[in-house]
């Protein structure tokens, strides 16, 4: 599927990692915006509450576990609405709703994408990084065990898993740039400001051949796009303002 929205790019182009909070500071100041919420935040908001103080917003993080929310600065704003069901009650409008790396998690990401549309403000935007299916890290992620996948994250992606624990991954509608995923989120009232599939992933770091291939595999595909074969995306939405 070609559209004007619809680009495609090498994983070492994908924001959603270290380069996150510098690109979301800068979509702030560029649209003007004044009042955020982070879907899935929990411990580890996006933006410190350094650069909270300086660009002077209201900053809400969401997380549906509190032990989380409660583990960041009291800087933050709480909410522990669970985005995933049919019907929520939150009153606020906010300019940008964004997730980083959480879409994996929405257990049903149809009723997420709606409500937040539902409390963005008229011409406000959100905006979404996450993994996607069919990558085989994520397939693999998606199909075994919790404990297998624990033991396999541990191997090729080690963490602290106090500031960063691994949750359940459902992987609903975490696909890259679809004619299927397209339609859904127009049909849903959005516009598609961008849609941004990427090709490869780093978890063959520790293994030299496979990364090699890995990356070759991916350059071959930025020309020759396979939507279903992405590894990440990003997509960024407005709400109609009128």
């Amino acid at each position: 599927m070609t559209s004007d929205f619809i680009v495609y790019q090498t994983d070492a182009s994908f924001p959603g990692w270290a380069e996150m909070p510098a690109m979301i500071e800068n979509f702030i100041k560029l649209n003007n915006i004044k009042s955020v919420f982070e879907i899935g935040a929990g411990a580890n908001p996006t933006l410190p509450p350094d650069r909270i103080k300086a660009l002077n917003i209201s900053y809400t993080i969401n997380d549906i576990d509190l032990k989380e929310l409660e583990k960041a600065d009291i800087i933050y704003e709480r909410d522990v609405t669970d985005l995933c069901k049919e019907s929520i009650n939150i009153q606020s409008r906010y300019g940008l709703v964004f997730s980083r790396m959480a879409g994996e998690h929405f257990y049903n990401a149809r009723n997420l994408h709606k409500n937040v549309l539902k409390i963005l403000a008229p011409g406000g935007y959100a905006l979404h990084c996450f993994s996607t299916l069919y990558a085989l890290p994520f397939l693999v992620n998606k199909l075994v065990p919790e404990s297998v996948s624990q033991k396999l994250l541990s191997f090729f992606n080690p963490r602290d898993l106090y500031q960063h624990d691994k949750f359940e991954a459902y992987y609903d509608m975490s696909y890259g740039p679809s004619k299927k995923m397209v339609n859904f989120f127009i049909s849903t009232g959005y516009d598609i400001v961008n849609y941004t599939g990427y090709f490869g992933h780093g978890y063959y770091k520790k293994i030299p051949v496979l990364r090699t291939l890995e990356k070759l595999k991916a350059n071959w595909l930025v020309k020759h796009p396979i939507p279903e074969l992405t590894s990440y995306s990003m997509i960024v939405l407005r709400k109609k303002s009128q």
